[in-house]
């Protein structure tokens, strides 16, 4: 009896060929020359006439054998979806990780549907932003964030001076030079905040997702292990419809 990953491998070339098997039936019933035969002979009046081989065409496509290759084609397509379908309800395997039972009699259908989420979380998890790496950080309860810790910087502010470069005199008036200078007026104390994630614990959500994608699909193979059920619905469908 086969089992469940045997009728997968062959399922995709079933299809195949039936789907051409009934393209090839279509193509031939539609050239009406195909279908057409005849045969035809000559008697002249007498026997003094110019005598004339037959005629004759033969019948190259008859309908009834392409409908029973078609029912053929099909009727293995039909018992090979019937076998993965009908196993696939009773395919069941349970999803363990790190030896912990996760998940129990989960069906392989919701296994394929899990390794597909599991792959766009990964890639979600893989863009989460993370904390930049020259700061030091430390998570503030408070505020519910991580902060950094306060720096103090200086506020500076451009004042204007004179440098004298000749006094004045009787005659001449002071020679002045006008400059400015920076001058502190005060202080900032910065602090930032982040919503972003340590890049650890990212790399932890990563791990996480990828032990489980590995246990989804170690599940998966189990459940595809289960014997098939086999049923011949392509008989008793085309017994009706071509009878």
């Amino acid at each position: 009896m086969a089992k469940l990953n045997q009728i997968l491998a062959v399922e995709k070339g079933v299809k195949a060929g039936s789907q051409r098997a009934v393209t090839d039936a279509y193509h031939a019933i539609q050239k009406a020359p195909l279908l057409s035969g005849l045969s035809r002979t000559y008697q002249p009046i007498d026997d003094e006439g110019e005598q004339l081989p037959p005629e004759s065409t033969r019948v190259q496509v008859k309908a009834e054998e392409v409908l029973a290759d078609v029912a053929k084609a099909l009727t293995r397509l039909f018992d090979v979806t019937a076998a993965k379908d009908w196993t696939n309800t009773v395919a069941r395997s349970d999803v363990v990780v790190d030896g912990q039972t996760l998940l129990r009699d989960v069906p392989v259908t919701y296994l394929l549907f899990l390794e597909k989420q599991l792959v766009d979380l990964h890639t979600f998890v893989a863009k989460l932003p993370t904390l930049d790496p020259a700061e030091t950080w430390t998570f503030d309860d408070n505020a519910e964030t991580w902060r950094t810790e306060p720096v103090k910087t200086t506020r500076t502010k451009k004042v204007p001076r004179n440098h004298v470069l000749a006094e004045a005199t009787d005659k001449h008036p002071a020679q002045v030079q006008v400059f400015t200078e920076d001058v502190v007026v005060g202080y900032w104390t910065k602090t930032a905040f982040s919503g972003a994630l340590p890049a650890r614990r990212v790399n932890e959500l990563l791990a996480r997702v990828q032990k489980l994608q590995d246990a989804v699909k170690y599940a998966r193979e189990e459940a595809n292990g289960t014997e098939a059920e086999e049923r011949e619905i392509g008989a008793a469908v085309f017994r009706y419809l071509f009878a």
